[in-house]
């Protein structure tokens, strides 16, 4: 999700109070309950195919990304993957804890950029999730933004198609990484498209005949967002939407 003005405010956060902090779930917490939780929380680097969370395992951390892009993915029995959320700076990974199990029904990876994240321990955010508080509203916000999110995804894949689906998820992503170009992989793309690789490929290059992008030695420059933004189905604007009513 785009970044959005901040709002100022004494109670807030300040770069001295969080020098490392850019997830905005952390950031938007007032300063005092900031501090409160900071005995628990570690930032940890991020690289690209880091996996956070195998499927089935029993999560002991959740994470909060400060920069990049990561995925939640479910894993069908001959061991493909399919792309079920994504997650930037604007999230968690690990919102399964929050809704009660301890085991995750995917996995979770770093799909783009080399980045970090603030990690806690499952005990912590369980027991501060159990407060009434401004962390357990930003993580219930949240929460309900990302099932809307899926939700929208569910009716995207079953009735646009794939060029479509590849402009969105471009989009979103450029969003997320605050910049234009970014590293990504023919494979993790027909993973975020539930697409085969040949076809994901012949649509990344049909967006770059076009002058919409750059793909190039695994990266993508985005070149025309308003042409990107034209090509997209309605969805894009629809998860934005969802995450700037729960203002996220």
């Amino acid at each position: 999700m785009p970044k959005r003005a901040v709002r100022v405010s004494s109670a807030r956060l300040s770069v001295s109070d969080a020098p490392a902090v850019r997830n905005r779930l952390l950031a938007a917490l007032p300063a005092d309950e900031y501090r409160r939780l900071q005995p628990d929380l570690k930032t940890i680097p991020l690289k690209v195919k880091q996996v956070l969370h195998k499927y089935g395992e029993t999560v002991r951390h959740v994470y909060f990304p400060n920069d990049g892009v990561c995925s939640m993915t479910t894993v069908m029995a001959d061991g493909s993957m399919v792309e079920v959320a994504t997650i930037g700076d604007e999230g968690m990974v690990g919102i399964n804890a929050f809704l009660g199990t301890d085991v995750t029904p995917g996995a979770a990876m770093v799909q783009v950029g080399n980045g970090s994240a603030v990690q806690m321990p499952l005990n912590a955010f369980r027991r501060e999730v159990s407060r009434s508080g401004p962390f357990q509203d930003a993580i219930n916000r949240y929460a309900q933004a990302l099932v809307a999110t899926m939700m929208q995804s569910v009716a995207c894949n079953t009735l646009h198609n794939l060029r479509q689906r590849c402009a969105r998820w471009l989009l979103s992503t450029q969003d997320r990484v605050h910049g234009d170009e970014f590293g990504l992989s023919h494979e993790f793309l027909a993973i975020m498209l539930g697409a085969q690789r040949p076809t994901v490929t012949v649509v990344a290059g049909a967006l770059q005949k076009d002058g919409l992008i750059r793909y190039k030695h695994g990266r993508i420059t985005v070149l025309n967002r308003k042409g990107l933004e034209r090509v997209s189905c309605e969805c894009y604007r629809a998860i934005r939407r969802h995450f700037e009513r729960l203002d996220i």
